[in-house]
């Protein structure tokens, strides 16, 4: 579950989305004022922190929910201020040439995390719930140190002070740039109106008319979709990425359709993986644009800022497609948000003339690359 949708659950309260994405603006001021490497290394010693507290009051029989919601606030916070530093070192590492191949392996790193984590995390809770946070202990100190041992080239710039000028600074940047504002708004509203995985559960029961085994497959399918996809791009240039793109979003839109008119378990989940796939394609593309496209001084919070929109994004259209499947049933529901997205992809692509011709994923000479 999302970091804003989690502390809702569990405190009934808005206020906690409100404080996420304020507190955007001071990660990625964070992300660029400090070493990202020390950043991340702080954020890895602190969930292990967690993860121990956790194994703790396991194996104590000690934890309420109080104490539950404290570690996770603790933990949440470490990722928040993780999540853009940890992208922003990538351009450090990897030459400009080469960084949409490293966005691609990243993302298929990433999925298959997403694939193969759940069911490791099931085994170990099987031999000894408490191992599992021991466990996540030691790869959160392990990753701490590999991190630290990443080199960097020094940064020569002035450190300049947190200001709120300093603090708004992304929110800015990405304001200017056609290019940028319009891949993130693309994202944000492509996924906030085509999200069916909110929907799957009533699919499977009702629809579908099979059980919890089939649930779990249509939910690896994106995931599968999107790491085949991934190790594609990994392993060749992508051209024509603003016209990609925009054609991603299309088949976005239209797998979501695909997926709400099916009734067969085998039509479902490859609706769901081609879902996956293209969003894979959008998301790597506007990675790669945003990190080739920003100076290397303030990524930190043009970063944040993209997060901040992504991440409230896949909590807002889980909100959508259930609130429209209350309201309308799960069918019309997955049918709006397909014919929204197509909607979206059209109107952007008169909108944002500048995204649609963009051709190779290079640096931009204004961002000073």
């Amino acid at each position: 579950m999302p970091e804003p949708a989690a502390a809702s659950s569990l405190t009934r309260h808005p206020s906690f989305v409100l404080f996420w994405c304020a507190r955007t603006f001071t990660n990625g001021a964070v992300a660029d004022l400090f070493d990202r490497r020390l950043v991340v290394a702080i954020c890895q010693l602190t969930k292990a922190v967690a993860a121990l507290a956790l194994a703790i009051g396991t194996a104590r029989g000690a934890l309420s929910r109080d104490t539950m919601l404290a570690i996770l606030f603790v933990s949440g916070t470490a990722r928040a201020f993780e999540i853009p530093t940890i992208h922003a070192l990538l351009p450090g590492i990897v030459p400009a040439r080469l960084l949409p191949r490293a966005i691609a392996a990243s993302a298929s790193a990433q999925q298959t995390a997403v694939i193969c984590g759940p069911s490791l995390g099931g085994l170990l809770y099987m031999l000894s719930p408490t191992g599992v946070y021991a466990t996540c202990t030691i790869v959160f100190i392990a990753a701490s140190v590999l991190i630290s041992l990443i080199h960097i080239a020094p940064r020569t710039e002035e450190r300049k002070p947190i200001s709120l000028e300093t603090l708004f600074a992304g929110f800015r940047y990405i304001r200017s740039r056609p290019v940028l504002l319009g891949a993130i708004s693309l994202d944000l509203f492509a996924v906030l109106l085509g999200g069916v995985t909110a929907l799957l559960p009533i699919y499977a029961r009702d629809i579908l008319e099979t059980g919890p085994w089939a649930l779990g497959v249509l939910r690896s399918a994106p995931a599968v979709g999107a790491l085949a996809t991934s190790i594609v791009l990994a392993r060749h240039a992508i051209g024509g990425a603003g016209h990609l793109m925009f054609a991603a979003v299309g088949m976005f839109g239209l797998a979501s359709l695909a997926f709400g008119l099916s009734t067969s378990l085998v039509v479902s989940f490859l609706a769901l993986m081609v879902y996956g796939a293209s969003d894979a394609i959008s998301v790597i593309i506007r990675q790669s644009l945003v990190q080739m496209r920003t100076p290397y001084e303030m990524l930190g919070r043009v970063l944040a800022v993209n997060s901040m929109f992504t991440g409230s994004s896949g909590s807002l259209g889980e909100f959508r497609a259930g609130a429209v499947a209350a309201a309308l049933g799960a069918v019309p529901s997955a049918l709006i948000g397909g014919f929204g997205t197509i909607a979206v992809m059209l109107i952007w692509m008169w909108a944002f003339p500048q995204l649609r011709r963009v051709d190779k994923l290079a640096p931009d000479a204004e961002a000073g690359k």
